[in-house]
């Protein structure tokens, strides 16, 4: 079983920065894959960005390459999710996602991933 508690949304301008983070309880944090979705409000929850237990792959979509960037701190069993250049439409509920034994592959599908936190909010004005 793997726990997982996001932190760092809130409400910022467009053009501004967040960064989030997720802990997750879990003895052996570097076979544990982990990722980032989100949903807006009247969409589908969608993939954001994924990164493997080893930390040496990782895979951010298309449409938010070059402004959001995934890590992770093994030490801690804490990932992170720095997100720069906001527009209204990141506004969404952003969850974590916990796959283990996973050490090589960012998966980016929501089926690879048994393990949510409970999301939170990042909401961008104009």
């Amino acid at each position: 079983q793997v726990q997982l508690v996001e932190s760092g949304g809130g409400l910022v301008q467009a053009g501004g920065s967040l960064r989030l983070s997720c802990a997750a309880s879990v003895r052996t944090f570097s076979t544990v894959a982990m990722a980032w979705f989100r949903q807006a409000p009247g969409k589908e929850r969608e993939f954001v960005a994924a990164i493997s237990g080893n930390g040496a792959n990782a895979n951010v979509a298309n449409s938010m390459k070059g402004r959001f960037t995934i890590s992770r701190d093994n030490a801690k069993n804490t990932v992170y999710m720095q997100m720069n250049s906001l527009n209204v439409e990141d506004t969404a509920v952003y969850y974590c996602a916990a796959r283990t034994g996973a050490i090589w592959t960012a998966y980016a599908s929501q089926n690879s991933y048994p393990y949510w936190g409970q999301g939170t909010q990042v909401t961008i004005s104009a």
